[in-house]
């Protein structure tokens, strides 16, 4: 699914992201996926690193104003905005913790070092939400130990959910030796577990291991719940503030996925990536958004022809659809302030949650896609990049709002193609059917599948308001999307999202609809690029229709590599940034006023 860069898809939850550029995150099913392990030009280096190696660390990161409009918001939404960004502060302080034992202590310690060298770790400690640089495959930064604290090689597996000396053998015997009822509660998403002064374990609702933050948190959540006068607003903070007390987030998530208002704020115990040790326990984030009606108006709008398109589709007639379900809800938004969870290394730009199964079976998970991020990535990466593989007539095709509806299209597309098969007589699932190869053929499948759809839409005029028709609509489309290819390659091929752009990169350069220039720079047939692009779609979706697992092993096997003609453009795109850093503008700003 979408969302990471790897999502938090990223990359960071849910069905994720966006094959493109950003990090995407979701649930255990994460759209965005973190892809961070083995990222090309990375700036590995033995701990300690130095002032130089810190200097070119954090330039990974580009800083960015991160500014959304608040110009339509009514003055009790304006307070409540500033107040949720108060409590996103709060967020922060908790996912430090959470990462790590010695966070707390080791950050306040970095803070009384005023030297240079002081500045530099601090920053990238910050970044990193912790000692460990996670562009670097968590290698720490600092010395072995720091102001009397010892810090580990690499972050701790159980980060800080589990007893530090309690390994993953004990832990398991005990929650398999528990009642049912206790060892559903060791595993929730919401308890940490504790060795007690008699060493045994025991689980702590997090509604008492944080219950100082978690206090002040309901308290901010109520106060902004009184400023605004939105009803779905003041509904779900009245509940999360409660949730944050009685550890039972369950109406509350449900309230959160009716929430229809100017301010869009995702606030608590979400994604389980830091639990590395068995994937159970929740880190604390915050997203403070506003609402873009234009944006999501776009989406209801793609909404509107899911039925039309998958008609359309390239695959033989027995294998279509002729009901397709409800669209998912999505929303897009502009982020105000990230925290915790939610503003760590990689950005997400867009992430899918709940992850609680009973809200997914009952309604399914929501969409968030955060577009001032998107845009910001798009700037400050695949503007850079795209003068580095495109010819310069191209580079002048490059365009965000093509990038930005492919996106779109990209998760709408999701819900296209086959999602029911047969296998010996009996009911499957293309995930079943294909197995291991299923995530990578499926991102692939949602980016072409997007890619067609808006080609079929383009020429009948449907897209007219939003990308325009004809020539020039066309040469931005497919020119944003070859640039954007080689963003998510940028990456190497350590994930789902990028495989599936290696296969389609590869395809399409071998059906002549993208061409090698010889110099290291790409470009496009554009009397080739919409066959091209339709035959790949009908493998895919035939793939996926037929549960070809075979087919699906032999394509990957063929397509996922790294050819000698674009290697060597990966190899000059390591100058660019990998990611932003965000400056939170509006935040600031809000919070200031009077």
């Amino acid at each position: 699914m979408l969302i990471l860069e790897s999502a938090r898809a990223p990359i960071r939850g849910g069905g994720g992201l966006f094959p493109i550029l950003f990090h995407h995150k979701g649930p255990m099913k994460k759209m965005l996926i973190p892809l961070l392990l083995a990222l090309l030009g990375t700036t590995a280096v033995a701990a300690p690193a130095s002032l130089d190696d810190l200097n070119r660390m954090t330039r990974r990161f580009a800083p960015v104003d991160l500014t959304a409009d608040t110009s339509a918001l009514s003055a009790g939404d304006k307070i409540a905005i500033a107040k949720l960004v108060e409590a996103a502060k709060i967020v922060d302080l908790l996912q430090l913790r959470q990462r790590w034992s010695g966070n707390e202590a080791l950050w306040e310690a970095l803070k009384k070092d005023q030297t240079a060298l002081g500045v530099a770790r601090l920053n990238y400690f910050w970044i990193n939400k912790g000692p460990w640089s996670i562009l670097d495959g968590h290698a720490s930064f600092l010395p072995s130990e720091y102001a009397g604290i010892a810090i580990p090689d690499k972050k701790p597996d159980g980060a800080n959910f589990y007893p530090a000396k309690a390994d993953k053998a004990r832990l398991e015997a005990w929650m398999n030796a528990l009642p049912a009822a206790d060892k559903e509660q060791a595993q929730w998403f919401f308890t940490t577990i504790r060795s007690g002064p008699d060493g045994q374990l025991h689980s702590v609702p997090y509604s008492e291991e944080y219950k100082a933050e978690l206090t002040a948190l309901a308290r901010l959540l109520e106060e902004a719940a009184a400023a605004t006068d939105n009803a779905s607003l003041k509904k779900f903070l009245g509940l999360r503030a409660a949730a944050f007390l009685s550890n039972d987030y369950l109406a509350s998530d449900f309230a959160w996925m009716d929430l229809d208002s100017p301010v869009d704020i995702t606030i608590g115990p979400y994604e389980t990536y830091n639990d590395e040790l068995f994937g159970y326990k929740a880190a604390f984030e915050a997203y403070v958004s506003i609402r873009d009606e234009k944006e999501t108006r776009k989406l209801r709008f793609f909404g509107s022809h899911m039925q039309e398109l998958e008609d359309h589709l390239p695959l033989a007639r027995q294998y279509l659809n002729p009901k397709v379900g409800a669209l998912a809800p999505m929303v897009v938004v502009n982020q105000v302030y990230g925290a915790g969870d939610g503003n760590m290394a990689v950005q997400t730009a867009a992430y899918n949650l709940p992850n609680d199964e009973r809200i997914i079976s009952a309604r399914g998970s929501k969409r968030v896609m955060l577009k001032n991020v998107q845009e910001a990535k798009f700037k400050a990466t695949l503007t850079p990049i795209s003068k580095l593989v495109l010819s310069p007539a191209a580079q002048k095709d490059v365009d965000f709002d093509s990038f930005f509806t492919h996106i779109l299209a990209h998760e709408i597309t999701h819900g296209l193609g086959p999602h029911a098969t047969k296998v010996d007589g009996k009911a499957s699932t293309p995930r079943q059917d294909l197995k291991e190869t299923y995530s990578t053929i499926e991102e692939a499948k949602a980016d072409i599948t997007g890619l067609y759809a808006l080609g079929y839409m383009m020429e009948r005029g449907q897209l007219k308001d939003t990308l325009g028709r004809g020539e020039l609509a066309e040469r931005k489309l497919y020119n944003t999307f070859l640039a954007s290819g080689f963003r998510t390659l940028h990456f190497g091929l350590t994930d789902s999202h990028a495989r599936g752009m290696a296969i389609q990169m590869n395809y399409l350069l071998d059906k002549g609809g993208f061409v090698a220039l010889g110099d290291g720079r790409f470009g496009v047939d554009f009397k080739k690029i919409k066959r091209a692009v339709s035959d790949l779609d009908r493998e895919f979706l035939t793939i996926e229709a037929t549960g070809d697992y075979a087919g699906a092993k032999a394509m990957i096997a063929k397509y996922v590599v790294i050819r000698p003609e674009v290697q060597k453009a990966l190899d000059r795109m390591r100058v660019v940034p990998n990611d932003i850093l965000p400056v939170f503008a509006t935040a600031a700003a809000l919070r200031a006023a009077p």
